[in-house]
């Protein structure tokens, strides 16, 4: 009952503005407002891009007023919620973007040949087919965005004067994300293997196929056990919101490594010690499920200790009047 009434008790000096993870979105959104007024003609959906961007503006003034006519914790939790709500609805938001330009995939793939001789995506899955093993995999690529919630829900209990900084760090890294996918169409394996068949794939040929994907988004179907659970988690997350974009760096791979070095900093050696098997198995199951390369996997962890510093040395708490 305690915590219920910290909860909802009117803060005597409520937070000034908007907040840091907020200023981030506005921040990417200005970016891609700029960049459909200089692309506008070639652009799939201009329109609805617009008008997108336009209610999510609206959304974050609302919850902006709804703070201030009642600022307590569980007003700036929501507000704060919202607005990673609506990261979902960014992500595929890249692909309209990048479609415009030619894919690199090819160029992916042929690093992923050099390195290791063959290419993982494709084999991983077939030597390990069996249900016991294909199940843990989808659920360490289901439990993405309810690690997110766990680290940030440790915050909000635990450590609240520290909860808009780690909200900030993850919202921004996002951000920063969707940025090097809208410039960097790789769209991944599921997508280029299906694009130029799996028996060029398996002799190490790595056509180029150019602006395929501007009009295309046929997958391979994702390996393993059909009838689990969590694979069918994963097959439905995919067939509503996955696109072909995004696949370098993992942005799966990059912000759960940045939730881990949240963990960490907040000493929570029990959150830590319980979040780290399930972090093993997301970032082995981005290349299982056949939604990245390795290299992307790299690129996700290398992305992840430069966006983490960064951003920490970026953010300064809001003052409050």
């Amino acid at each position: 009952m305690g915590g219920f009434k910290k909860l909802i008790s009117l803060e005597k000096k409520p937070i000034k503005g908007l907040l840091w993870a907020e200023w981030a979105m506005l921040a990417y959104m200005l970016l891609t407002f700029t960049i459909i007024f200089f692309t506008y003609t070639k652009l799939h959906n201009p329109e609805s891009m617009i008008y997108g961007r336009l209610r999510i503006l609206v959304t974050i003034l609302a919850m902006w007023a709804v703070y201030r006519m009642a600022p307590c914790r569980l007003t700036l939790i929501l507000r704060v919620t919202v607005q990673l709500a609506m990261l979902s609805w960014w992500y595929p938001d890249t692909y309209e973007f990048n479609r415009m330009f030619p894919n690199l995939d090819h160029i992916f793939a042929t690093w992923e040949q050099q390195l290791f001789h063959c290419q993982p995506a494709l084999l991983f899955s077939k030597a390990m087919p069996w249900a016991w093993f294909s199940e843990p995999m989808d659920f360490g690529y289901a439990i993405y965005y309810p690690m997110i919630a766990i680290v940030l829900l440790y915050y909000v209990f635990k450590e609240y004067d520290q909860f808009l900084r780690a909200t900030f760090i993850v919202a921004a890294s996002f951000f920063i994300y969707y940025v090097i996918y809208i410039f960097l169409p790789v769209a991944g394996p599921q997508y280029y293997y299906n694009a130029v068949g799996l028996d060029q794939i398996a002799q190490g040929i790595f056509p180029n196929v150019g602006n395929y994907f501007a009009d295309h988004q046929e997958a391979l179907p994702s390996p393993g056990w059909t009838d689990g659970i969590f694979y069918q988690m994963v097959a439905d997350a995919h067939h509503t919101g996955e696109r072909p974009t995004a696949a370098f760096p993992s942005s799966h791979v990059g912000v759960s490594t940045i939730l881990m070095l949240l963990a960490w900093r907040c000493r929570s050696k029990r959150m830590f010690c319980c979040l780290l098997p399930v972090y093993v198995l997301l970032c082995l199951s981005t290349v299982y499920i056949q939604a990245h390369y390795v290299v992307d996997v790299f690129g996700g962890w290398f992305s992840a200790i430069i966006i983490y510093p960064t951003l920490s040395l970026c953010y300064r708490p809001k003052k409050r009047r």
